[in-house]
């Protein structure tokens, strides 16, 4: 029997990506909502007590909401939104840092940010390991598609095609750096520098290093090969060997649910660059949920991603 799926917000840009992936799959079998439905409590209440697993796709108090739908039901939750990523009784949707098993079994599944993705997939495996400080004073710069804020953003771009490059989060205290401080280990939050440029889909996250500052680093191989065995195991993420001179992004990407790591390092071992290269929408949103889903129903864990 395939499992009941409902995907509440499906309407929108991560939700229909999801529909997309899992609509051709036999293992699954989608509870679909009309217009009027979607906007029904009790319909909405129903579709998650009818199905085996629902993913949420809504704005944070929308997710909140949807879970409080679901009380008393036995469907197990993937939420994409960031109102549950640092709750307590949530399992973080990051098989290859959370752990496989842990998801699997998993009633309640967060999805990671996008831009926290690159960032934590970066620095946890080396501060867990002591080759980076905890209470080091980090920075991220990013850059990001402009699908991944949703329809007013897309909407703006597509509208204003004289916009070249949109930093934002000028305020600090963007709503990704508590997961991004927890889940990478870190005593401190991070300074995290986001910003949009004029393509659809795709993401770079960068992580600057002064190692010689530190009072205790090592070196930029030994970073690399930590990161890669780390993610040894892994299809979906990749540590490269190759260092290209630059890392683009392309206005043409097609959808991936691929994580590519690198490590650049001056000669003299004094600096590091850490580079993350991922798709907001695949392993940034709608990869991730798909991929936790799959582990949740006891399937391959690739099953449907795009590498």
């Amino acid at each position: 029997m395939p499992h009941k799926v409902f995907i509440d917000g499906a309407a929108g840009t991560t939700g229909l990506e999801i529909v997309e992936r899992l609509s051709p799959r036999s293992e699954f079998e989608l509870i679909v909502l009309d217009d009027e439905q979607r906007k029904s409590a009790q319909a909405r209440r129903d579709a998650y007590h009818a199905a085996d697993f629902a993913v949420l796709c809504l704005p944070d108090d929308a997710a909140i909401e949807a879970v409080a739908l679901a009380e008393g039901s036995a469907v197990r939750i993937v939420d994409a939104s960031s109102a549950h990523r640092v709750a307590a009784g949530w399992t973080y949707g990051f098989p290859e840092l959370t752990g496989r098993d842990a998801v699997a079994a998993a009633s309640r599944v967060s999805n990671p940010g996008c831009y926290p993705t690159g960032f934590i997939a970066l620095l946890a495996p080396l501060v867990r390991a002591g080759l980076l400080p905890a209470d080091w004073p980090y920075t991220c710069h990013a850059v990001s598609g402009y699908s991944g804020g949703g329809k007013a953003l897309i909407a703006r771009f597509e509208d204003d095609t004289d916009i070249a490059f949109r930093d934002y989060g000028m305020t600090m205290g963007h709503k990704h750096v508590p997961e991004m401080r927890q889940y990478a280990g870190l005593a401190h939050a991070p300074l995290f520098a986001p910003a949009v440029i004029p393509a659809h889909r795709g993401m770079v996250v960068e992580v600057p290093l002064h190692l010689s500052l530190m009072a205790k680093s090592a070196p930029p191989q030994a970073l690399h090969d930590c990161l890669a065995a780390f993610y040894a195991g892994s299809r979906v993420v990749t540590v490269s060997d190759e260092l290209p001179d630059e890392v683009l992004l392309r206005r043409s990407m097609q959808p991936s649910d691929r994580l590519e790591l690198f490590v650049y390092g001056a000669k003299d071992g004094s600096q590091a660059r850490l580079v993350a290269r991922l798709d907001n929408l695949g392993k940034g949103a709608s990869g991730a949920a798909v991929q936790s889903l799959n582990l949740m129903a006891g399937l391959d864990e690739i099953a449907g991603l795009a590498l």
